[in-house]
């Protein structure tokens, strides 16, 4: 069966990928993507798989999420090792043809060393960009020093521009997802990171659109989104009009799809109800047809 005819079975439209698109022209599709004010949904698949059924329903460009990957290994977030992490952005990034940027921790280390090589590396994997956080993995001091962070962020803003195919780097201030969210401290951090050259700010964990406003409108750079607690209501125009320009949902996928097996292998085990074992077959239906196109 061809490609056309397993997507007429599967009841889908092909969308025409480019095939063998250069990682600099990928580079390149990327960054222009990025838009204040017209934002675009990048998605975080956690395996080859589920990059490939993302990039069939028509999103632009993906990016992997920590958490998701590291479930993808039965681990917790922060449970992977630089080369884990490389692997699986390799493994994400050569299964599809639109950009993959990838989340990276925190550069697998406190220095601006462990942040240079980590996207050294990264930019040897077929990825468009990445992000580099300012957490530390301590508990009682979660968040780096400013003065520190900065080095960091400049350090792989150094390897960033020497990536034989370019690379788009997204750095993060975290505050908020350590539960010590200052608005005023955050933007400053934002604001010198912008500074530092990195090409998209990300601070994730923002409340609601009045701190996205303050954010957009504090800095130069794109600004990317998490979806998550108070912005789970907000509308993709509300977001538009706040000024953000790219919009990401983390871990949320991947635990949407593992909460259905959940929900699936629940019913078989509590009351031996097989109804939910193909109560997902047109959608099986369509997962075929994406993979057939390749």
């Amino acid at each position: 069966m061809d490609l056309r005819a397993a997507a007429a079975e599967a009841s889908v439209e092909i969308k025409e990928i480019p095939i063998a698109m250069a990682t600099q022209d990928k580079t390149d599709a990327f960054r222009k993507l990025h838009m204040k004010g017209a934002p675009f949904v990048m998605p975080n698949p956690w395996d080859a798989g589920s990059a490939r059924i993302l990039a069939g329903l028509g999103f632009k460009a993906l990016a992997t999420s920590s958490s998701a990957s590291a479930l993808t290994l039965g681990r917790v977030d922060y449970g992977v090792t630089r080369e884990e992490a490389l692997a699986h952005c390799r493994l994400v990034a050569g299964a599809v043809e639109i950009p993959v940027s990838a989340d990276l921790e925190n550069g697998f280390g406190p220095s601006p060393d462990d942040c240079a090589l980590t996207i050294r590396e990264a930019g040897k994997t077929g990825l468009c960009g990445g992000s580099i956080e300012d957490s530390t993995g301590d508990r009682d001091a979660p968040i780096c020093d400013l003065a520190l962070a900065v080095e960091r962020v400049v350090a792989a803003v150094e390897a960033a521009r020497a990536a034989p195919g370019g690379f788009v780097l997204t750095a993060r201030a975290e505050a908020f997802l350590h539960g010590r969210g200052n608005l005023k401290e955050v933007i400053a951090r934002l604001q010198a990171f912008d500074d530092a050259g990195a090409d998209v700010l990300f601070a994730p964990g923002l409340p609601d659109l009045d701190a996205v406003r303050a954010v957009t409108s504090s800095v130069s750079k794109p600004v990317n989104v998490l979806i998550m607690g108070g912005l789970a209501d907000a509308s993709l125009e509300g977001l538009a009009k706040a000024g953000v320009a790219r919009v990401s949902l983390g871990s949320a996928p991947a635990y949407a799809a593992y909460g259905a097996l959940v929900e699936m292998g629940a019913a078989v085990v509590r009351d031996g109800d097989f109804k939910s074992v193909s109560a997902h077959g047109e959608g099986a239906k369509r997962i075929r047809g994406w993979l057939a196109r390749r």
